[in-house]
């Protein structure tokens, strides 16, 4: 079995210009695993998670619940168990909390099991200010206590089901309502909450533990809590940000690939969105082939309007996918306009791109015209986040001679792996320590 990788600062020397050729197999999704084992302590039975990405994130994860008390074991490389027998409401290691995002989805679980938790301010992507106040109006509708001195405390002495609407329809939030919610006594109608694949993932793995939730897929969720939850095993779901990621690095390199087990049922928005851009894919069962000498010809609107591509909820466009569309963009023919609602300052990695020879303009931290296409040389680079991180792995692919993507751990939070499963194809990347 293969170990985890060290949370070190390295770099990826990648030498640009070659076509991939095979197939590749898309890794588990990082948003659904995480929540998925953060609520694996909601039982005091065992636990099995497959398909689980190791990656820099998930990593991190275990090993807060392991401060909790909580028994974790790797039986294989992407093989979970977890058994909480006991949950202690210990203060998590601060800089633990730090390095990831998903702190913030112990909330709801530590508080069905323990009734207490204080949390460090989580960390996660520098990509704007991301707001937990729907976290908290969720669970101070269900019964919480929350207070903030330093770190975030929630205290509960009982949750008690109830009709919670949803600020924002943020992911993350609606996984902790959820987790508070079937632990909750009586019945939880959660409105205005987020549907993403990974949040139908966490709520079918609750369903296995034994949980009775109505509305999965949907935006409006009905919760009967309080039953007892066993012990489940549960197969993680493919990433489909990792499955736009490589259909836009087949683009990019015009590569012939074939993306096996790519939840093809998830890709609508995504497949549509590169089809503006003159990229079309095949569907075989379950499978995605990208063929080469893909057209890359922009479509524009009817009437021959610049056409725009914008991320929304779900099942829209994804937010996280943005950086892909963004740099497969610059080599297509035509201007599409980009419009990252969510997020102000994830479209700032563009002046990497532009650097390489990309025709961008950044009219503002939320919209981006690009007009392609234009011939990337290679550059010295800085991975700001894990999906401009990989966004400029693929411009380095894609580019005439040989780029060093430094910060490249970023890129490894969220893609297991990468440069051995894209060498494996035909890339040619070197993962070294950083200098």
């Amino acid at each position: 079995m293969a170990e985890a990788r060290v949370a070190e600062r390295i770099e990826y020397i990648v030498e640009g210009g070659h076509r991939l050729s095979g197939s590749i197999t898309p890794s588990g999704n990082k948003n659904a695993a995480l929540p998925i084992i953060a609520a694996a302590i909601l039982t005091d039975e065992p636990v099995e998670l497959t398909n689980v990405p190791r990656i820099r994130d998930v990593e991190a994860l275990v090993e807060l619940l392991g401060s909790l008390g909580a028994e974790t074991r790797w039986s294989a490389q992407n093989t979970l168990h977890i058994h909480a027998r006991q949950i202690r409401p210990a203060s998590l290691d601060p800089d633990l909390c730090s390095r990831i995002r998903a702190s913030i989805l112990l909330a709801g679980p530590v508080l069905a099991r323990c009734g207490e938790l204080t949390l460090p301010p989580p960390g996660g992507d520098v990509i704007g200010r991301r707001r937990l106040d729907s976290h908290f109006l969720a669970l101070r509708q269900l019964g919480a206590e929350i207070s903030m001195n330093g770190s975030f405390v929630f205290k509960a002495s009982k949750l008690t089901g109830a009709d919670v609407f949803l600020d924002e329809p943020s992911v993350t939030a609606t996984e902790n309502a959820l987790c508070a919610a079937v632990a909750a006594e009586g019945r939880t109608t959660l409105s205005n909450a987020a549907s993403e694949p990974h949040v139908q993932d966490l709520a079918h793995f609750l369903v296995a533990m034994g949980a009775q939730i109505e509305g999965i897929g949907t935006n409006c969720l009905t919760i009967h809590g309080g039953r007892p939850l066993h012990g489940a095993s549960h197969r993680i779901g493919p990433d489909h940000i990792e499955v736009a990621s490589l259909i836009g690095l087949a683009a990019v390199t015009d590569s012939d690939l074939r993306i096996k087990d790519a939840g093809v049922r998830h890709l609508r928005s995504t497949l549509m969105a590169f089809e503006r851009l003159g990229v079309r894919c095949e569907i075989e069962g379950d499978d995605l082939l990208v063929p080469p000498g893909q057209a890359k010809q922009v479509e524009p609107d009817f009437g021959g309007h610049v056409p725009k591509i914008e991320d929304q909820p779900w099942p829209a466009f994804p937010a996280d996918a943005m950086s892909i569309a963004i740099v497969t963009a610059t080599q297509c023919d035509g201007m599409v306009l980009m419009f990252e609602k969510m997020f102000e300052s994830r479209m700032f990695f563009v002046d990497k791109l532009i650097a390489m020879g990309a025709r961008i303009v950044l009219c503002d931290p939320h919209r981006a015209v690009i007009s392609g296409p234009s011939r990337l040389k290679a550059a010295r680079l800085e991975s700001p986040d894990i999906r401009a991180g990989m966004a400029m792995l693929i411009a380095a692919m894609g580019a005439e001679g040989t780029s060093v993507i430094n910060n490249a751990q970023q890129i490894e939070r969220g893609y297991e792996r990468i440069d051995e499963r894209l060498n494996a194809i035909g890339a040619r990347i070197r993962r070294v320590p950083a200098r």
